[in-house]
C-alpha cells in the first residue's frame, strides 16, 4: 500500500509523551525517529512540540501521535496538561548527566499521578555514543527501571541506535494490555482510540452485526 494511503487505515492511534529534564536529547530522538537523522541546531524546546509516524506493531497499523514537552522548570505547568490522556511515554536522562538521572524520580511521579495509570514507560539512557563522558552506569539504570518497573534502553539520537526500538518496545507492550484486555480503547483518558471507523465496525463481533441488520428491516 502506498504510504499515504496508510495515514487513513490505521488500526489505532497512541498518544505517546517525551519527558526528562531539559538538554537530555528529547527532541533529538523525536526528530531521529520522525526524520531519521540528526537534528543538528537543536534548542531547548519552549512548551511542546509535535511528531508523528505510522508504524506496524504485530500485524496492526499504528499512528503514533507524539508530545516533546520541555524539560525546563519555567515550562513545568505547560507541559503537565499534556500528561492527561497519554498511553505510553519515553523518559529520558543524559548517561553523561548524573543530574538529570537524579532527577528522574520528579519526572516520574508526575507521569503516573497525572495520566493514566496505565501509562506504558520506558526509560531511556540517551547519548550512549559519549560513553567515555558517563556519569551513570548502564547497570544502576537498569536496577532503578527494574526497582518502578520501567522497561529501558540506552539509545542514542546521534548515532539513531535503539531509538526506533525504544518508541516499538513501548507500542508493542500498549498493544499487548490492548490484547490481553488490561486497556481499553474505548474508556476516556486511555491514550488509545480507533483508527479508521470501517476497521473497527469489522471488529465487531458477527453476532452483534446480524442483530443490527435485523433491526433495520431494510
Amino acid at each position: 500500500l502506498p504510504k499515504t494511503y496508510l495515514h487513513y487505515i490505521y488500526t489505532f492511534f497512541y498518544s505517546f509523551l517525551v519527558i526528562g529534564s531539559a538538554g537530555t536529547g528529547k527532541s533529538c530522538l523525536l526528530h531521529q525517529f520522525i526524520e531519521n537523522k540528526f537534528k543538528q541546531d537543536s534548542n531547548h524546546t519552549i512548551g511542546v512540540e509535535f511528531g508523528s509516524r505510522v508504524v506496524n506493531v504485530g500485524g496492526k497499523t499504528v499512528k503514533l501521535q507524539i508530545w516533546d514537552t520541555a524539560g525546563q522548570e519555567r515550562f513545568r505547568s505547560v507541559t503537565r496538561s499534556y500528561y492527561r490522556g497519554a498511553a505510553g511515554a519515553l523518559l529520558v536522562y543524559d548517561i553523561t548527566s548524573r543530574e538529570t538521572y537524579n532527577a528522574l524520580t520528579n519526572w516520574l511521579t508526575d507521569a503516573r499521578t497525572l495520566a493514566s495509570p496505565n501509562i506504558v514507560i520506558i526509560l531511556c539512557g540517551n547519548k550512549k555514543d559519549l560513553d567515555a563522558d558517563r556519569e551513570v552506569t548502564f547497570l544502576e539504570a537498569s536496577r532503578f527501571a527494574q526497582e518502578n518497573e520501567l522497561m529501558f534502553l540506552e539509545t542514542s539520537a546521534l548515532t539513531g541506535e535503539n531509538v526506533e526500538e525504544a518508541f516499538l518496545k513501548c507500542a508493542r507492550t500498549i498493544l499487548n494490555k490492548i490484547e490481553s484486555g488490561e486497556l481499553d480503547p474505548e474508556r476516556m483518558g486511555s491514550g488509545i482510540q480507533y483508527g479508521d471507523a470501517s476497521l473497527r465496525q469489522l471488529r465487531q463481533p458477527r453476532g452483534s452485526a446480524a442483530q443490527t441488520k435485523q433491526q433495520c428491516n431494510c
